[in-house]
């Protein structure tokens, strides 16, 4: 018989490990550089990676499944930020900030303060995609079926 939660756990864990290696990887050794939506989604992940640790130091009490669920929920946030970002890469929708919003408004000093002040690394345009789909893209593909995998786990008891 499996333990369910204990893979739960293990999920919870490693999965964000993996995806924030991933970004780490391409970042240092990839040179993709990361805009202001991908530092987002990390912070849930890191988040996600305490929580579930703290869930394996604390699996004999009662809290470690609140801890559990909370580390499926971080991991749900940066997926959905995923989404989100994604959807800015693919033109769906204009993002919340300076690195892929429009800044034609004002007079000429103000734009070119404004373009002045924004970050290099554009959110609105996908540094690398594999099959037309961006790294945020599989963010939301990837956290959001981990969540999902995570809370279905969870909810089918302890033992197979």
């Amino acid at each position: 018989m499996t333990d369910r939660l204990g893979l739960a756990r293990a999920v919870a864990l490693l999965a964000p490990v993996a995806l924030l290696g991933g970004a780490l990887i391409s970042q240092y050794w990839g040179g993709l550089f990361p805009c202001e939506m991908c530092y987002w989604q990390r912070w849930p992940h890191m988040a996600a990676i305490g929580l579930a640790l703290l869930a394996i130091l604390l699996r004999r009490t009662a809290g470690a499944k609140p801890l559990l669920a909370l580390a499926a929920i971080a991991i749900l946030i940066s997926g959905l930020i995923g989404g989100f970002h994604a959807g800015v890469e693919y033109g769906w929708w204009e993002g919340l900030t300076q690195c892929s919003t429009t800044m034609a408004s004002g007079d000429r000093s103000t734009i070119l303060a404004r373009i002045m002040a924004a970050p290099i690394i554009r959110c609105d345009v996908a540094q690398w995609e594999l099959a037309g789909i961006s790294l945020a893209g599989f963010n939301f593909i990837f956290s959001t079926g981990t969540a999902l995998l995570i809370l279905a786990l969870m909810a089918k008891g302890r033992k197979v």
